[in-house]
């Protein structure tokens, strides 16, 4: 297999509002993407068509990424479309509130299984296409500064989120050099906070005084496509939040 001129990204999580943001920034940088849905088919629709006015040839499938099957089979339809792996983005998530003392097993599996269960098994896929490729591949996976901060109502989620990052750091160092894995961790991007925290209360809380913007974690990703030396790292993009 050679390296065509096309670079082609598989991401997970690109239907939401920050994946969908990230999907049309890779696709401006010369990406085919092919992406996966599970919830909604027509706002995956509505992502793919905006994202086909910069990459023509980009693709969606339905997958659950907490059924390791289900990812079995995107990638399976993958292969059919595409001849080769540039990139995987890891970035489809599940959140909700979830307090001590009252989780329930199926509020840990949807969580647990969504999250952790997810990235580990679609990466464990593009790894297998990508050891097989004569050229350096990347896997950029979306973790949380959760994993770093103590949230007393959402146990289940932050665990699942160290769960990525140290995900991260293990097939970094298992693939390399042929593999690239990071990680990015968002703070109030992507954080859908309790709603009995104010927006204000939120802000005192980061050193920037501000919230950040998609266009920030767009930075983070460039940043670490245009590298060849940066492996097995978490970048953090949250204004300083996990310094309170």
């Amino acid at each position: 297999m050679t390296h065509s001129g096309q670079k082609v990204c598989f991401m997970t999580g690109a239907s939401g509002l920050l994946g969908g943001e990230i999907a049309l920034s890779v696709a401006g940088q010369g990406y085919t993407i092919f992406f996966t849905w599970n919830s909604s088919e027509e706002k995956a629709a509505q992502t793919l068509e905006k994202i086909r006015r910069i990459s023509p040839e980009s693709q969606m499938s339905h997958c659950d990424v907490s059924k390791p099957a289900d990812i079995s089979s995107a990638f399976a339809t993958f292969r059919e479309q595409f001849e080769q792996l540039d990139l995987l983005i890891a970035s489809a998530s599940n959140f909700f509130s979830t307090p001590l003392p009252d989780v329930s097993e199926q509020q840990w599996d949807s969580l647990v299984d969504t999250n952790l269960k997810g990235t580990f098994f679609t990466m464990q896929e593009a790894v297998r296409i990508m050891q097989k490729q004569p050229f350096v591949s990347r896997i950029i996976s979306m973790t949380d500064i959760s994993a770093e901060l103590v949230w007393r109502n959402f146990a289940p989620y932050t665990v699942s989120k160290a769960g990525i990052q140290h995900l991260t750091r293990v097939f970094a160092k298992t693939f390399a050099p042929q593999i690239l894995v990071n990680s990015i961790a968002p703070g109030t991007i992507t954080i859908h906070p309790d709603k009995e925290v104010p927006v204000e209360e939120m802000m005192n809380n980061i050193p920037l005084k501000k919230l950040g913007d998609p266009l920030d974690i767009c930075r983070a990703i460039t940043f670490l496509l245009e590298s060849d030396y940066i492996t097995g790292q978490i970048i953090t993009v949250d204004g300083g939040r996990v310094l309170q």
